[in-house]
């Protein structure tokens, strides 16, 4: 690109894809570069990316950046880092891996979660963190490594998450940012460790593991000579941390503007549904679920619910139709039919078919925490085909928005939207009706990564606040406000209530059927978070 204008590299590292992306300082992108990531899933519940292979895919993915935009290395002012939370990213002496990353996907902790989850200390661990217990996170995978593995956590010497494992070989050093330490072993008031979290995990003996915090906004460190050489940029380069990527995601798209806490629903391979919120309006509901993360902005935080499975239940059911067209003699990969959701969408007729998208092999974590729970329809009859399927899976999406956001008290009275699937005319229209509020969807392409790029914008000065920030960045890029439909919006009051009332009826059956063998007609696929 002709271009010298001064860059931001935003980096976005998921589960299955990492993305490096080029903007300006007044915010416009103007490169996005990725590469594929992999990971393996087990029959044991076990979900594990080699950490090597995760640097590597990121070091391809900024080197592609360089292919397409002139003297990238000279014209970086800042580079900065979010990725995929939860999850265990374990190193050792010299900073080597110590085995694969445990991934949030993982569900071998299922039991600790259980046996924590019982425990008298759980509540007080809820109060300070804001967050429910579950498998995805790395105080209860460490908590069941230390129990069932210890030989794991004694040759390690920091657990780190996929951001700081890719910070730590951008700059050398080790750290974590304050989101993901307060919401894992930590207190959202004060964006510090907390020794109640800890004692209630039984980890006291291991809190040598837990790396600093430091404030990406405030603090940064400089690329050092191996990644440069690695990278091609420039050693010295000022590196950021960014916070998780779920609320990255949420500040590139607008969950605040013009010093305003909105809410925000990022509709990806996992739905996660928040509302910014001051530290004194969070309210912690009895069940102990859900998450409260910090934002980068002085004493505001997100308060979040997260569905374990947004839209790979959307994957499963094209990839269901692709086999059956390929077995045919039509062969099509499921890509291609993402195209048609929104003509079957319109195809069907508004029904009473639900579903339920607990479609991951990791269970559900919100509203409710259930590691057992599955998938399924309820209300077929003869006269359904395949649109109706489509249709019931898009709305059990917007049923499963509604039930995060009922868990946080009051329905937002408006609701942003990111995530590829978020371009989804049906998908728009389902949320909008099921939570009976207006939708705005962001046109910012690369969310988490202008995230993060945010935070690296307030850290070289370019603006003083992140609220400034947000001015430029952001609120220019949401889109029109769309109103629900009033009738569709009355259907789903009608449907929620029997929602409801399957969920939890059938609970007891899902634990039943988790005693049974599991039998696999494919092997697991990558999705990104």
């Amino acid at each position: 690109m002709p271009s010298n204008e001064t860059l931001i590299i935003g980096i976005d590292a998921g589960t299955s894809v990492i993305k490096a992306v080029a903007f300006e300082l007044s915010g416009r992108q103007i490169a996005s570069a990725s590469a594929r990531n992999q990971y393996t899933m087990g029959d044991d519940g076990s979900a594990t990316q080699p950490l090597g292979r995760t640097w590597t895919d990121c070091v391809s993915a900024l080197r592609g950046l360089a292919d397409m935009v002139n003297d990238l290395a000279a014209r970086t002012a800042i580079i900065a880092v979010t990725g995929q939370g939860d999850g265990t990213w374990l190193v050792g002496s010299n900073n080597e891996p110590v085995g694969d990353a445990w991934l949030w996907l993982d569900a071998r902790a299922a039991p600790t979660v259980n046996r924590l989850s019982s425990h008298p200390d759980n509540r007080a661990r809820f109060e300070a963190t804001g967050t429910g217990l579950n498998t995805c996170q790395q105080g209860s995978q460490l908590a069941h490594m230390d129990r069932y593995m210890p030989e794991l956590l004694d040759r390690a010497e920091t657990a780190l998450h996929c951001k700081d494992w890719l910070y730590l070989n951008l700059t050398g050093i080790r750290a974590t940012d304050p989101s993901e330490a307060s919401f894992t072993f930590g207190n959202f008031r004060t964006r510090r460790y907390d020794s109640v979290v800890i004692d209630a995990l039984g980890l006291n003996h291991r809190t040598s593991l837990l790396p600093e915090i430091i404030e990406g906004t405030e603090l940064t460190h400089p690329l050092s000579a191996d990644a440069a050489s690695a990278t091609g940029l420039l050693a010295g380069t000022p590196v950021c941390l960014g916070y998780v990527d779920m609320v990255m995601t949420a500040l590139g798209a607008g969950v605040r503007t013009a010093g305003q806490n909105a809410a925000c629903s990022t509709i990806g391979s996992t739905g996660v549904h928040m509302r910014a919120k001051a530290v004194s309006d969070v309210q912690l509901n009895a069940e102990g679920t859900g998450y409260v993360i910090t934002l980068p902005i002085p004493g505001i935080v997100t308060q979040v619910q997260t569905n374990m499975g947004a839209t790979i239940n959307i994957d499963w059911i094209l990839q269901i139709a692709a086999d059956l067209m390929s077995e045919a003699g039509k062969p099509v990969a499921a890509s291609d039919l993402i195209s048609r959701i929104d003509a079957w969408f319109a195809q069907s007729r508004p029904g009473s078919i639900l579903y339920h998208p607990y479609v991951s092999e990791a269970g559900e974590r919100g509203p409710f925490v259930n590691a057992h729970a599955r998938a399924g329809f309820t209300g077929l009859s003869i006269r359904h085909g395949f649109p109706d399927l489509v249709r019931a899976v898009v709305e059990g999406l917007g049923m499963a928005t509604r039930d995060c956001y009922a868990a946080m008290g009051d329905m937002p009275l408006e609701l942003r939207m990111t995530g590829g699937a978020a371009r989804s005319r049906a998908l728009q229209q389902s949320l909008s009706a099921a939570v009976n509020a207006p939708v705005r969807v962001s046109e910012r392409q690369e969310a988490g990564a202008a995230g993060v790029a945010m935070m690296a914008a307030v850290a070289i000065g370019a603006y003083a606040t992140m609220d400034d920030c947000i001015a430029e960045w952001v609120t220019p890029l949401l889109g029109e406000t769309e109103a629900p439909d009033a009738d569709e919006a009355r259907r789903y009051d009608r449907l929620f209530a029997a929602y409801l009332e399957v969920r939890q009826a059938i609970a007891p059956a899902w634990d039943k059927l988790a005693s049974q063998p599991q039998g696999h007609t494919h092997p697991a696929r990558g999705r990104d978070r």
